[in-house]
């Protein structure tokens, strides 16, 4: 995390996120876990803007910017793509749209990402909004998504959780300490889950409209 750090202590001067002060809530779960359908409804209802981490990773790639290459070469490899990466693109995001109110989807994946987010951007989020959803109901879910997905199979499926557990749970368990983890159980129907969710954000809405 050393070279982060460094280029945030070189450059000494606050990221303009800090200026804009957008309204951050991070979402977390496991594969399968739904967040993505639920992202959609937070959007419509309560005019978030939904940023994914990996969708913005696989725009840059498609961009064929160098930037782009390096990433691809990564992910080929099998290395993590460095943290400073991905917070470049979630903050270039954030500066491009007319909003401050963002839901960050599948990021932080892990603690080290989570302690550069916050201090490259100066940025702490309001909650985190975690999805909490069986090993079993996620892999059932997945696999009756017939969507072709090669990585969609068993084994794969229980490997992508164990990372997610691995890595995420650190980063739920810090927010957790702060008072910050909203956990949603998402292995219920989708109109019950947005129920749930809806109590979340209604208070929070309100709040700042007050």
């Amino acid at each position: 995390m050393g070279t982060v750090v460094d280029a945030a202590n070189k450059e000494g001067a606050k990221s303009a996120l800090s200026e804009k002060k957008p309204k951050v809530v991070f979402v977390l779960g496991g594969p399968g876990s739904g967040k993505g359908t639920q992202c959609a409804n937070i959007v419509e209802h309560f005019g978030y803007t939904h940023l994914s981490a990996g969708d913005l990773l696989r725009a840059e790639i498609k961009s064929g910017s160098e930037n782009g290459t390096m990433i691809q070469n990564m992910i080929s490899e099998g290395t993590i793509v460095p943290s400073e990466v991905t917070i470049k693109l979630l903050e270039k995001a954030i500066m491009e749209i007319e909003n401050d109110k963002f839901l960050i989807d599948g990021f932080p994946r892990n603690e080290e990402n989570r302690a550069a987010f916050e201090l490259v951007t100066g940025i702490v989020p309001e909650f985190v909004l975690f999805f909490d959803c069986s090993e079993e109901e996620m892999e059932r879910r997945i696999l009756g998504r017939n969507q072709g997905r090669v990585d969609d199979n068993v084994e794969t499926i229980r490997k992508r959780f164990r990372v997610f557990v691995e890595s995420s749970l650190a980063v739920i368990n810090y927010y957790s300490s702060k008072g910050k983890v909203k956990k949603i159980d998402a292995g219920k129907p989708v109109e019950e889950v947005f129920e749930a969710v809806k109590a979340v954000f209604a208070p929070v809405d309100d709040k700042a409209a007050a």
